[in-house]
């Protein structure tokens, strides 16, 4: 079969994506018109999903240093960070959005595949998974089949693998009905020695292709992440990866014996662009340390799925399950052999060159030949700043009502009820999260997942955080506040806050009011990040969340998602999050200014989310931090939850009942210098950060309130823990009182009953 190349010209370089300037730089560049496959290779690894071209002048201003860090963010598959006792936690989140929105069974299951492989090819072993998912209105029949198919694909993928998914978030707004944002974060252990890194080097050192066999499944899929979704998006369903979780399962073991070997030289994922990213980031990471380096590889070795491949779909294919391998010279037989015990190929289809170049043979032929740099960031990878605008919200302001036709009652169960306030075990039912056996509580328990690190007594605490709707509504705070969130779950838990991921989500970075969005979002991130000492280790941009689907533009709520992960030092202090003793006393930390911007109250309510975002003291959340982890250590608390979406009213309610087998009541006053209605709803349902809700054996009060003062964090007891019934009083008049099935039954099921799962 004669395969009859295109004429590469502009508008076939304009249809891979790149714009007329792009073209022209790789003109100059290889001094000639490139070949087809040179333009799919400059194509996808100059799209906004590899080369980061859109963001990564902003990104270089976040803090990338930190003391327990052993790489730096950018410079590996995953972020590593030294946990002491020669151990190293790998982390990393990641986005599979595009692909879920036109698939959304292969599209998450793809994602969460795709995480662990960043993880292990480190000699990582993934031990924990979690995830950040944002969908449409629940009252929506596709979002519905959207939410079935990823969560499916999600649990079907981490269960077959083994790897415990252990904690995340689920919130629904009207914004990504077209968009749904999937992330997928990958918590992996490796002792030091054990690491391995992306780098190809060593003049003669073969390359090798270990996994599954190479289709035509994901072809240009990184170009398709790198545009806005349109009714035109289901055609691409070619572009999303078909994952299978047993021959991962396979790989990760072969792979991890063959790192022991000690013949693996480098190692990365085939991910996005396939054995084109995978080679030439190898050869650039080479270069770079090494001062020369390059790739040459033949594609006629590559084991290929389907007959008649040409170099383009070879080079672009995104087929799952597969990794890049450079071997010491003369050992590479000792890493086959080991790939073949576990029945997984493993074919050497090239070698470490020294001439920079990434050169592709096909059929006796060259098929491209590319200076490795260039097509990297910081070689010759385009970088843009672009236009920043800000255009606030058009949002109503909220009338707040101030009179009787208020029914605190029935509006703290309408609350609790919400689908982003509800209870979430239909999702994380549907995930195994104790395999391993690593597990410390059940999902919900503590505001931080947290794993057991066997042969010690330490926690590894991990979360995933943002309220987008806060990002929308005021990008620097709402950055600052995902941050903030993020590392008060952890303390929440007793667990010493260590570094950063993050997935950051935003529309298309050409409109100036987006990249405002997104610049100031960095921003507030990096203040936080700073006050806090949590560096970022690297994380993943995705851009052009924007979609026609329904009529007209919509680009999702900004979200910045982060994932954080810390250490508790002794795993006997961890700190659940609910009530555990009636009779305890109960304690609020933080006294912020009370508003209602930005909460589900208003939207439920007053059907806007307000004008702005709740205000963030960085300063006063590291204090609360401090503060957490000292009460834990000094075994001075019994549970920690931090007041957040639907406020302080809710964050009660899920201490009494999120521990169904061990429900405890709460009787709690407090005052205020009015009883005005307006006065009570804030006082109820105010989202104002820096709060957290402890219980306490009320012999230990004393000693809490001096640890508080000593770290300058506001403190007082607002009521007691009580075995049946719950009630809040203001200035000694009830507002509100409830049974514990009254609060169960508006929030157990609630989720379940808004996606009308019976018709699915």
């Amino acid at each position: 079969m004669i395969n009859i190349e295109p004429e590469v010209n502009l508008k076939l370089a304009q249809e891979h994506g790149l714009n007329a300037e792009e073209y022209d730089k790789i003109l100059s560049v290889l001094g000639r018109t490139p070949s087809i496959t040179e333009l799919g290779i400059y194509s996808v690894m100059w799209s906004e999903h590899c080369s980061y071209k859109n963001s990564i002048a902003v990104l270089k201003t976040l803090p990338r240093d930190g003391e327990f860090l052993l790489t730096q963010a950018g410079e590996e598959n995953a972020g590593l960070v030294d946990i002491g006792d020669n151990l190293a936690v790998a982390f990393k989140i990641e986005s599979h959005n595009h692909p879920s929105a036109v698939e959304p069974y292969q599209g998450a299951a793809t994602g969460v595949g795709g995480i662990h492989r960043d993880i292990f090819t480190m000699g990582a072993r993934p031990v924990a998974s979690l995830n950040s998912l944002r969908f449409g209105s629940p009252r929506d029949p596709r979002v519905r089949y959207l939410v079935d198919g990823v969560v499916r694909g999600i649990g079907d993928y981490g269960n077959s693998f083994g790897v415990p998914t252990v904690g995340g978030e689920i919130y629904f707004e009207d914004g990504y009905t077209g968009n749904p944002l999937v992330n997928a974060m990958s918590v992996g252990l490796v002792e030091h020695h054990k690491t391995v890194s992306a780098t190809a080097k060593g003049k003669g050192n073969p390359v090798l292709i270990v996994g599954s066999s190479t289709g035509r499944d994901g072809i240009h899929g990184a170009t398709f992440a790198s545009e806005e979704l349109s009714e035109a998006s289901e055609d691409k369903r070619p572009s999303v990866q078909v994952g299978d979780p047993f021959a991962e399962k396979l790989l990760l073991e072969a792979t991890l014996e063959a790192i022991a070997t000690g013949a693996v030289v480098g190692l990365q994922d085939m991910g996005a662009a396939g054995i084109t990213s995978s080679t030439s980031e190898m050869s650039a990471r080479g270069i770079e340390k090494e001062g020369r380096g390059g790739i040459e590889i033949d594609l006629d070795l590559v084991p290929a799925r389907e007959k008649g491949m040409t170099a383009y779909e070879l080079m672009l294919s995104e087929s799952q399950e597969r990794m890049l391998i450079v071997a010491e010279k003369g050992r590479e037989q000792e890493i086959i052999d080991v790939y073949r015990k576990w029945d997984v190929g493993a074919v050497v289809i090239g070698r470490v060159t020294d001439d920079n170049l990434l050169r592709v043979s096909q059929h006796g032929k060259v098929v491209a030949e590319i200076p490795s740099m260039s097509l990297v960031l910081g070689g010759g990878a385009p970088v843009y700043i672009r236009e920043a605008v800000e255009k606030k919200p058009d949002t109503p302001v909220a009338r707040l009502v101030s009179d009787d036709t208020l029914d605190f009652k029935t509006l703290s169960l309408s609350l609790l009820s919400r689908p982003n306030i509800a209870s979430k075990q239909w999702v994380y039912q549907q995930y195994d999260s104790m395999v391993q056996t690593n597990t410390v509580t059940p999902t919900g328990l503590t505001d931080a997942a947290v794993i057991r690190i066997k042969g010690s007594k330490k926690g590894l605490a991990m979360k995933t955080d943002c309220n987008s709707r806060y990002v929308y509504l005021n990008p620097k705070a709402g950055g600052s506040i995902a941050v903030a969130e993020c590392a008060r779950n952890i303390a929440c838990s007793g667990a010493k806050p260590l570094a950063v991921t993050n997935c950051l989500n935003f529309g298309n970075p050409y409109k100036p009011e987006v990249y405002f969005q997104f610049k100031s979002a960095v921003q507030g991130m990096g203040d936080a990040c700073r006050m806090f000492n949590t560096p970022v280790t690297g994380g993943n941009v995705s851009f052009y969340n924007e979609t026609t689907l329904g009529g007209g533009r919509t680009a999702i709520y900004p979200t910045p998602t982060i994932g954080m992960i810390g250490l508790i030092d002794d795993i006997d202090n961890l700190v659940g999050s609910t009530f555990r003793k009636a009779g305890d006393a109960i304690m609020l930390l933080g006294d912020p200014e009370l508003t209602l911007e930005g909460s589900e109250f208003l939207v439920m309510q007053y059907e806007t989310p307000g004008q702005d975002s709740p205000s963030v003291d960085l300063e006063h959340e590291k204090n609360l931090q401090e503060l957490l982890v000292s009460l834990a250590s000094k075994k001075l608390v019994q549970s920690a939850h931090d007041v957040s979406d639907g406020g302080l009213a809710i964050a009660l309610a899920e201490k009494s009942i999120m521990d169904r087998d061990n429900m405890l009541g709460f009787e709690v006053g407090l005052e205020d210098a009015s009883t005005d209605l307006v006065r009570i709803q804030r006082q109820l349902f105010s989202e104002a950060q820096g709060r957290v809700v402890v219980s306490i054996e009320p012999e230990k009060v004393g000693a809490a309130i001096e640890e508080a003062n000593r770290l300058n964090v506001p403190v007082r007891v607002i009521g007691k823990v009580q075995p049946q019934g719950a009630r809040i009083a203001v200035n000694g008049r009830c507002v509100a009182e409830f049974t514990l099935e009254e609060l169960l039954h508006a929030y157990e099921h609630a989720l379940e009953k808004e996606l009308h799962l019976d018709e699915l």
